[in-house]
């Protein structure tokens, strides 16, 4: 069964998923610690793909595939042909910079999909990344969050602008659509709603 979990206005079902992504190949991570612990997240702006990872990639010869960021910069030349018949996406990782997707493609809406990858649960980047992307670029297709997304995410994603979620493999999709609805009415503005509830309902003057 899918794990795909998609909104349709305010309506959310789970969907098939017609989109695959393509994933770099394998590379060498280097351990970093700080104050004796390893650093888990990488930083914002470090560059972790090899020249060598961005070429090595294959991407399927057709159907709709969601590329890495780095692949796409690299290798948009010959993908321009499926980016016109709208069967190439664009997945960027927490730490990637999204101005590097702004400088490289100027019509974000060109793109019918943008993908975020969340390694670990914990990194908050990716609301950071749905909102700059809904807010400061206007960005109105579609806009996942991949990798390590659960249930009690899935309310604040969406209230960040993300507007598909495929749940972790081991973790049930059934369970997270009711996540959705935990929180009936949020008291601050954000990219679902704009106006903070104080300015969202009259109260009479006594």
């Amino acid at each position: 069964m899918s794990n795909l979990i998609k909104l349709n206005g305010d309506v959310a079902s789970i969907v098939e998923n017609e989109w695959t992504i393509v994933n770099l190949p394998a590379g060498q991570a280097e351990e970093r610690k700080q104050a004796g612990k390893v650093v888990l997240f990488k930083l914002t702006g470090e560059k972790t793909v090899t020249d060598e990872q961005i070429a090595d990639t294959v991407i399927p010869a057709s159907g709709k595939v969601l590329v890495p960021l780095s692949v796409f910069i690299a290798r948009k030349a010959e993908l321009q042909t499926r980016i016109a018949a709208s069967e190439i996406g664009v997945w960027i990782a927490t730490h990637e910079v999204l101005e590097s997707l702004i400088e490289n493609q100027p019509d974000l809406n060109a793109l019918p999909i943008i993908a975020v990858n969340v390694e670990r649960f914990a990194d908050g980047r990716i609301f950071s990344l749905g909102t700059l992307l809904r807010k400061r670029y206007g960005y109105k297709n579609e806009l996942r969050a991949v990798g390590d997304v659960l249930r009690d995410q899935l309310f604040f994603l969406k209230r960040s602008g993300f507007t598909s979620y495929l749940i972790r493999a081991d973790r049930s999709a059934e369970e997270a659509l009711a996540s959705l609805k935990d929180f009936t009415t949020p008291y601050q503005g954000a990219v679902d709603e704009a106006l903070p509830v104080f300015k969202r309902y009259n109260r009479a003057v006594k």
